[in-house]
């Protein structure tokens, strides 16, 4: 899986500011998480990776995915006592749990919701991230697309 110009750019970017470096494996965990942006779980990325990397172990997809987490690159997405899923989508965005199939979807909210959301704290505090989950079932009629 070949990570696309502008991405590989910006992971490069990422890494050298945390002082870290490009690798293959860590080019090939972004490639796959930018690939499929369903918030898959590490054992989802592992399995996908392994598709077009055989050689890489469990081991090395989880500490992939610690490095673009800690670099910014990546959000884990923590959905009560399940699995960490890892989301690439860096805009200001809510998630929606689809409890009949366990997809996580993201879902773009207007900046003034989240402006709203954040005159709600105390004085003196500010909120640097904001993170807003729906928990629920989607559709299940064929019609609708989610």
């Amino acid at each position: 899986m070949k990570l696309a110009s502008p991405a590989k750019r910006a992971l490069g970017n990422a890494l050298t500011k945390a002082g870290q470096r490009s690798t293959r494996q860590r080019e090939h965990v972004f490639a796959v998480l930018l690939d499929k942006r369903d918030h898959p779980t590490a054992d989802e990325v592992y399995a996908r990776a392994r598709s077009t990397m055989p050689a890489i172990s469990l081991a090395t997809v989880y500490n992939c995915l610690e490095t673009l987490v800690t670099c910014g690159l990546v959000r884990q997405v923590n959905i009560d006592r399940e699995p960490s899923r890892y989301c690439p989508n860096l805009r200001e965005h809510a998630h929606f749990h689809d409890q009949r199939s366990g997809r996580v979807l993201d879902i773009d909210v207007p900046s003034t919701f989240l402006a709203n959301l954040k005159r709600l704290l105390p004085a003196g505090f500010e909120a640097e991230h904001i993170e807003v989950s729906f928990h629920g079932k989607a559709p299940t009629t064929k019609t609708q697309k989610v």
